[in-house]
């Protein structure tokens, strides 16, 4: 579950109301359809929070061995099955989920106590601002219509940014110790 949130930059809701059929290995991709909200009374099933909401995403390569792992142990065969249910086979509630998965003493192992399931969602679409993903790229990611939410992740760009200065200062330099007859663009 942490890893398609992670990578897949997945709600809480959209990710217990994954089902089997929205997972397809041999494409590498997640489709995200629905969301489960939680209400005083129970779980209510709906569409996700926008319309750019309903979106089908790539998985990183390296990660798909842990779905499908998952996917043979816990998940029936049903296309219509969760991917991830309680332990009754049930919708998990955030509360459950953080004690029977030992989430507080995992993550204090990692050495990032405090760390919320929605932190690895944020984690996600900095890492991808970080590669360089546009403006663009992460709402439909992300699954938002409007680019105010995804602003925030664009923090991380000025790592980005002093990249492109460093690139730039490395054409300068090059420029500069070139014989003044040469005018091949500076690489």
């Amino acid at each position: 579950m942490c890893s398609s949130d992670l990578f897949a930059s997945l709600r809480w809701g959209e990710a217990i109301a994954l089902r089997r059929c929205d997972l397809d290995l041999g494409a590498g991709t997640i489709s995200i359809r629905r969301q489960y909200v939680e209400l005083a009374t129970g779980h209510q099933l709906g569409p996700p929070k926008s319309r750019a909401g309903i979106r089908t995403l790539a998985l990183p390569p390296p990660i798909i061995p842990a779905p499908a792992e998952h996917l043979d142990a816990y998940v029936p065969s049903e296309p219509e099955a969760l991917i991830f249910a309680g332990p009754h086979g049930g919708i998990p509630r955030p509360g459950n989920f953080r004690r029977d998965s030992g989430w507080s003493a995992a993550v204090t192992i990692l050495g990032i106590p405090g760390l919320h399931f929605h932190d690895l969602r944020h984690t996600g679409n900095v890492l991808a601002a970080q590669d360089g993903a546009s403006l663009g790229d992460l709402k439909a990611r992300m699954g938002h219509d409007s680019a105010r939410a995804a602003m925030i992740y664009q923090h991380a760009t000025t790592e980005a940014d002093h990249k492109i200065a460093a690139a730039l200062a490395r054409r300068i330099e090059a420029a500069a110790t070139r014989p003044a007859n040469d005018t091949r663009p500076a690489r």
